[in-house]
């Protein structure tokens, strides 16, 4: 085996691999459930909260409706469920990460730490300007759009599926900078050639708008444009990185080994 590679693994059985994941995957759910069992009482508040950027531009008189016998108390319950999983975002990474650790050499810890928490940072913060810009910017823009004759009274599973999807799509695309940075790091790329496919990946960035957004022009470019800029985030701090990576002082130590493990 290369001497560059961490050498733990030899020393630990299959099972206990499997079983140590069996475990983190337990932790995981039990976070959710435990999440969700808090949350379980404001069901009905939680989506209330969520659904504030429609109905605040809904017409005088309007309401949303149910389809269905069960989507009233349904529908909430998936919402709770929903955010229940994104507020164990920070417990499932950091299982993920109490998995890959003990393989990893410490200079590759000072890198994936801070890309560790980054990733959670920006999800969030995609969300957030997912509901305090999109929402109001593209419901404003539908309320306002209804044809003459047409009551606007949205569905509340509908509205849920929605804005879940919008969600996601900017949470994802706010971690731009960090898949930027890592492939930098792990060397499937350079900092020049992602200078050289920027043309590309804006166009990217708009396809991937079109494709995960409504079908209108506005929550498109609001999702194209920060995943551009946040493109961009990503060649600076790579930059920043393949500078230090490249400076004698910053070059691994002898003494950066893997942690010895036990017989």
């Amino acid at each position: 085996m290369s001497a560059d590679k961490p050498e733990n693994d030899q020393h630990m059985p299959l099972v206990s691999h499997l079983t140590e994941l069996r475990t983190r995957l337990l932790r995981c759910v039990a976070a959710i459930f435990i999440i969700f069992a808090g949350l379980f009482a404001f069901t009905q508040q939680i989506y209330t909260f969520v659904s504030t950027p429609l109905r605040q531009y809904l017409p005088a008189g309007a309401t949303m409706i149910a389809t269905d016998v069960s989507s009233p108390f349904l529908t909430p319950l998936k919402l709770t469920m929903m955010v229940s999983l994104f507020l164990a975002i920070p417990v499932i990474l950091h299982q993920i990460w109490g998995f890959i650790a003990p393989g990893l050499y410490k200079h590759e810890k000072r890198i994936a730490v801070p890309l560790l928490v980054s990733s959670i940072l920006l999800f969030y913060t995609g969300m957030a300007f997912a509901y305090f810009l999109v929402f109001p910017l593209i419901f404003k823009f539908f309320a306002a759009a209804t044809p003459a004759g047409v009551e606007m009274m949205t569905d509340i599973t509908s509205y849920l599926d929605f804005v879940m999807t919008l969600f996601f799509a900017f949470g994802v695309a706010f971690e731009i900078p960090v898949a930027v940075v890592l492939l930098v790091w792990i060397g499937v790329v350079n900092v020049q050639y992602l200078k050289k496919i920027r043309p590309y990946v804006i166009i990217g960035c708009f396809v991937v708008g079109m494709i995960l957004t409504p079908p209108d022009i506005f929550s498109q470019t609001l999702l194209a444009v920060p995943m551009w800029m946040l493109f961009e985030i990503g060649i600076l701090f790579s930059g920043l990185i393949s500078k230090r990576s490249d400076h004698p002082d910053d070059q691994p130590a002898d003494d950066d080994q893997p942690p010895a493990t036990q017989p």
